[in-house]
């Protein structure tokens, strides 16, 4: 279906995305280790104000989540596309 060149062109602009994606990802994961930290570790004496304020914890807990679950499904849908492109190879 393709030549080859155009596989292994598209297989590295999916590298790149998996790459942005995990990038980008990442304040997600942060987000959600700071809500945990803030909800189980504190208890109401965290390093920083704003993690004693239990709205501001829930929604980092909530933003991380999504962030993360955004991060997740992008990152599948990108895996199986490099992995139909590697398998045609």
């Amino acid at each position: 279906m393709y030549n080859e060149q155009e596989k292994q062109q598209q297989i590295k602009d999916i590298t790149r995305k998996i790459v942005k994606v995990q990038i980008l990802g990442a304040p997600g994961t942060i987000l959600l280790g700071l809500a945990l930290y803030a909800i189980y570790g504190a208890n109401g004496d965290a390093f920083h104000p704003l993690l004693n304020d239990m709205d501001v914890v829930y929604s980092m807990l909530i933003l991380g989540i999504v962030i993360m679950a955004w991060e997740f499904l992008t990152f599948i849908s990108l895996i199986r596309k490099k992995a139909e492109l590697t398998k045609e190879t």
